[in-house]
């Protein structure tokens, strides 16, 4: 692979025989290389193929990452790839890297943030995430030495996620835990329950909110359409339930502008039957 420019010691733009550009990760990999050089494969850890997005990234930002966040990022990226099948892009991992260098920096000068910022809404929307979000500060501490707080799975939760969602950047997955805490609370009051999270109906109920608000966050179409009868059909049939998705539509048109397709009710309905009488 030829070299072309340094974003750090650990990080670099490199070309493969076939033309290709890299984002190539690895300690020292860059360091007293000149554009046109020959890199070190066997220093290489992690490698992106290069795209667009990855211009994004501020230089002056990866050069200023230490070598232990990599390090951390890295082993958190081998655990959630392994083990929970979430992978990044090369503008994904760098934002995930900035984040947790930034983290380590602010716990060393005591700048902690609010404990209870979150924690709730995230843990309860986003399960595996949330979980997969423990076990990482637990490798980073052990990595870097040093005790991070638990309300740092917050934030990287959300990297998670993000990490998930097609086409998304972090602000609109901080918008989508925003929209499906709006909506979760809007069916218990209307049914003056506390819905079971550990439910298999309240699991689908949610995985169906993501893609919905993703789709909408997008700007991508649903290629479905369903026969409009069959919305007539579940009006009839399960009149509460239309009166809560007509909340839920009220809602997500005042805070986002999104107006509700006659699929997307029909489909709401009928998971908010299930999630509410099972």
């Amino acid at each position: 692979m030829e070299f072309i420019k340094n974003y750090n010691n650990n990080a670099a733009l490199v070309k493969d025989l076939a033309g290709k550009d890299w984002v190539v990760i690895g300690k020292g990999i860059g360091f007293g290389l000149k554009k046109g050089m020959t890199v070190d494969e066997s220093k290489i850890e992690r490698r992106f193929l290069a795209q667009e997005e990855i211009d994004q990234v501020e230089p002056e930002v990866v050069k200023g990452i230490d070598p232990q966040s990599f390090e951390a990022t890295d082993q958190v990226c081998g655990m959630l790839e392994s083990k929970y099948g979430i992978s990044f892009t090369g503008y994904q991992y760098f934002a995930l890297a900035d984040h947790i260098d930034f983290m380590i920096k602010r716990t060393l000068d005591g700048a902690e943030l609010n404990p209870m910022s979150g924690r709730w809404e995230t843990k309860t929307l986003f399960p595996k995430e949330y979980t997969a979000a423990k076990e990482a500060l637990a490798i980073i501490s052990a990595t870097v030495h040093l005790k991070l707080d638990p309300s740092e799975a917050v934030s990287l939760t959300y990297h998670f996620i993000n990490a998930e969602s097609d086409g998304s950047k972090l602000q609109d997955t901080m918008r989508m835990t925003r929209y499906l805490g709006g909506i979760v609370n809007i069916v218990q009051y209307q049914y003056g329950i506390t819905l079971d999270t550990d439910s298999f109906n309240y699991e689908r109920f949610i995985t169906h909110l993501r893609a919905l608000i993703i789709r909408h966050l997008t700007g991508k179409e649903s290629h479905s359409e369903l026969d409009p009868a069959l919305l007539q059909l579940m009006v009839a049939k399960y009149p509460k339930e239309k009166d809560t998705v007509d909340r839920i539509a009220q809602y997500l048109k005042r805070e986002a502008d999104w107006t509700l397709s006659a699929d997307d009710q029909t489909y709401l309905i009928l998971h908010i039957w299930r999630v509410t009488h099972r």
